[in-house]
């Protein structure tokens, strides 16, 4: 059952990135681009996003002890920022706004056999493989013994 509301979940949200425009490069930069020709249509996306998540938040997330469908909520365990966050955000950011796409879009445009697609995702993946080697700890070596 887990799975199939997985599944269901992920087509949903899929499919409302399509929908939106969120998969299409030139109108996530379009949003993105305050000073210039700002197309300002994804504040409605966002806005119906929370306008879903915050009354959903407060009447399930809140008052549940755990999910339906798994032993628990992965919500952050802190709520300290620190430099590996903020760095973080602002790769991020300056990816999003680049490219044009975020992991979750990119994902969903995969599909549309978009070769600019398909080498954002390829890039994406060798940087968080990257990024997990460069935060493993440093093998112990005979000569640090």
């Amino acid at each position: 059952m887990f799975r199939l509301v997985a599944l269901l979940s992920g087509f949903i949200f899929g499919v409302g990135m399509m929908v939106s425009g969120m998969t299409n490069p030139s109108k996530v930069i379009g949003f993105l681009d305050v000073f210039g020709q700002w197309d300002p249509s994804l504040v409605f996306v966002m806005g119906g996003a929370l306008l879903v998540f915050v009354p959903g938040y407060f009447l399930a997330v809140r008052r549940q002890k755990k999910p339906l469908m798994a032993d628990q909520f992965c919500l952050p365990k802190t709520r300290k920022i620190d430099k590996k966050l903020v760095g973080g955000a602002l790769l991020f950011g300056a990816g999003w706004g680049l490219a044009g796409l975020c992991p979750g879009p990119a994902i969903t445009a995969i599909g549309s056999g978009s070769l600019p697609i398909a080498l954002f995702m390829i890039s994406m993946l060798v940087s968080m493989r990257f990024a997990a080697y460069l935060q493993q700890p440093p093998a112990s070596s005979p000569l640090n013994a």
